[in-house]
């Protein structure tokens, strides 16, 4: 009777572990913003480009949060506030909402000891905000290796010149116009959801100038790094279609994110089995 009772105690025991580690191991994702980037992200993880068991949604607009979810056949939930994100404990949170969002939530994250990618790239610039926890996407420019390597030697000069159709803009010039010439911090502020390029290229090594071109015989946004440094010249240049969703931002952007989710997901996951 008594190993009988050991028995069932230990099987009971094993159980209850065994539930108790798969809860552990479930991969969630938080993704902080439903609309065009929070949607390619959400459809490749649905894909298995990211591996993931549940997504986690959050939009201030609760409509676009459920539309999202009835659109995926993927196992979903949708959250009221960040409170309740971080609660259900996702491995990653993405933002892909808004410069105010990353001011908002960026400290309620860390402290909570989630890794988060951020998109809106300009929101760092205004905040005194240094962790290992912060990830940051390349967004629709790349080369970032070499310009960071470059910064190390002594840079002259490093000008980015970005060139946009004036719909990206919310412009409607008929002539190929310079809409901004100055420093990147300002070129985030006046163009907060267009000009990320700016505010990674500022985390990486300050750009003496930015200079913004609305030209209409453009439909890609065109990307120019040109660096003047102590062993020679570097010269980047990307063209990317914008989102079809969203001219402001490139489809390449959301892509960069996409990666970085699946590098640092996977690493997170890794990290947790061997601990």
């Amino acid at each position: 009777m008594v190993e009988k009772l050991r028995t069932i105690v230990i099987s009971t025991f094993l159980l209850n572990t065994s539930e108790l580690w798969k809860r552990l191991r479930v991969r969630k994702v938080g993704i902080i913003g439903c609309g065009a980037i929070g949607t390619v992200i959400t459809k490749a993880v649905e894909r298995g480009t990211v591996e993931c068991d549940e997504l986690i949604l959050y939009d201030y607009n609760m409509e676009k949060a459920e539309k999202l979810k009835k659109s995926l056949h993927f196992p979903v939930t949708v959250v009221k506030s960040l409170e309740e994100m971080i609660k259900s404990r996702p491995l990653v949170i993405v933002e892909a909402a808004s410069q105010q969002a990353v001011k908002d939530y960026v400290n309620k994250i860390l402290a909570e000891n989630i890794e988060l990618i951020v998109m809106s790239v300009g929101a760092l610039l205004d905040l005194d905000v240094k962790s290992k926890k912060i990830h940051v996407p390349s967004g629709a420019i790349g080369g970032l290796d070499a310009i960071s390597s470059v910064a190390l030697a002594g840079v002259d000069e490093i000008v980015l010149t970005s060139r946009k159709n004036p719909k990206a803009l919310e412009m409607d010039n008929q002539e190929e116009k310079i809409v901004y010439e100055g420093a990147a911090e300002e070129a985030v502020r006046l163009f907060p959801r267009g000009m990320n390029v700016a505010a990674t290229l500022a985390l990486t090594t300050q750009p003496e100038k930015v200079k913004i071109i609305s030209d209409p015989k453009v439909h890609r946004n065109v990307h120019e790094i040109r660096i003047k440094w102590k062993h020679g010249d570097t010269f980047l240049k990307f063209a990317n279609d914008p989102h079809p969703e969203n001219p402001k931002t490139s489809a390449l952007a959301a892509w960069s994110a996409i990666n970085l989710l699946k590098e640092t997901s996977e690493k997170v996951s890794n990290k947790s089995m061997t601990t």
